[in-house]
């Protein structure tokens, strides 16, 4: 079930103002903090409040009975689940319709600067992806993630020394690469959901072209065909790139030049004509992509048919 929301999300630069705003016990280090769900339920307020964060969040929730919003989209969870969440995406987490068990885990830019994993974890695209398309973890996924939270909680209670940080980090880039481990076997056991995804990706970029959609709206984008399938857009290019070896983009472009060939061959229009149709704005730069792909330009391809 979805429903909108309005009001205008709350915005919290710092982790400590986050936890003061909703009356949670200031965190042990200003740039990462471990919250129990029974905390944040004991706080209440922040189960109804609307926000988006400067710092990086993970969420695990152990049971069903969850409903949570991401992009302004309310989504019931049949299933726990494991969210990741970037700096500037609004969320928010409502009344849980059974009791909450898990954990959030907040992590400030400002904690990785220096270190690999600052800019490695702009690589992770489970942190673009939608709530509702959560990491479900087996019991022995669980157990990996549990003791990995142990570890850090472990650290956060130790005094800090000069290795504090290192170990923090260490075992947050352990997290995240045991995720991203998980997420792929995700889409391999959720095959068949997947398979049935792939097909309508390929339904709805064919009835783009044959529909010429591409008049009126131009060239297909990654966007507009992530909302056709209601997934985020690096879900579908991340499910698509294991799946195909490519990614959305190179999928486009593949279905472009299978249509430009098309019309290339039972069409005298002009190859500017034949841009326009396909949503090019410039003819160039279909003529750039066509010979990118083919290694023939327009014309090549349309003279090698009559040899």
């Amino acid at each position: 079930m979805k429903s909108k929301l309005n009001n205008i999300p709350q915005h919290f630069r710092t982790i400590s103002d986050m936890l003061h705003t909703f009356n949670l016990p200031k965190p042990l280090h200003p740039l990462i903090c471990l919250l129990d769900y029974s905390d944040i339920v004991k706080a209440g307020n922040m189960l109804s409040a609307n926000f988006v964060t400067d710092f990086y969040s993970i969420y695990y929730n152990k049971k069903a009975g969850c409903r949570a919003s991401y992009g302004q989209t309310i989504y019931d969870f049949a299933e726990g689940g494991m969210s990741f969440i970037s700096p500037g995406q609004p969320l928010t987490c409502l009344n849980a319709t059974e009791p909450v068990e898990g954990f959030t885990l907040l992590i400030h830019p400002d904690f990785l600067r220096q270190y690999p994993l600052d800019a490695r974890i702009k690589n992770y695209g489970f942190f673009s992806y939608s709530v509702n398309e959560a990491l479900l973890l087996s019991d022995k996924e669980r157990q990996v993630i549990q003791t990995i939270v142990n570890i850090i909680e472990d650290e956060l209670k130790t005094s800090i020394d000069d290795l504090s940080q290192d170990v923090l980090v260490s075992q947050l880039d352990l997290l995240l690469n045991y995720s991203q481990r998980f997420y792929k076997r995700q889409f391999i056991t959720r095959k068949i959901i997947n398979n049935d995804l792939l097909d309508q990706f390929d339904s709805v970029l064919s009835r783009y072209f044959k529909e010429e959609t591409s008049l009126n709206k131009g060239l297909p984008t990654v966007t507009y065909l992530a909302e056709a399938l209601k997934v985020s857009p690096r879900y579908l290019s991340d499910m698509l790139r294991l799946y195909t070896g490519n990614n959305t983009q190179q999928h486009i472009h593949k279905k472009l030049i299978e249509k430009a060939k098309e019309k290339l061959s039972i069409s005298s229009a002009s190859i500017s004509e034949i841009a326009y149709e396909l949503g090019f704005e410039h003819s160039q730069s279909f003529s750039k992509l066509f010979k990118k792909q083919t290694n023939q330009s327009p014309l090549e391809f349309r003279a090698s048919l009559n040899n």
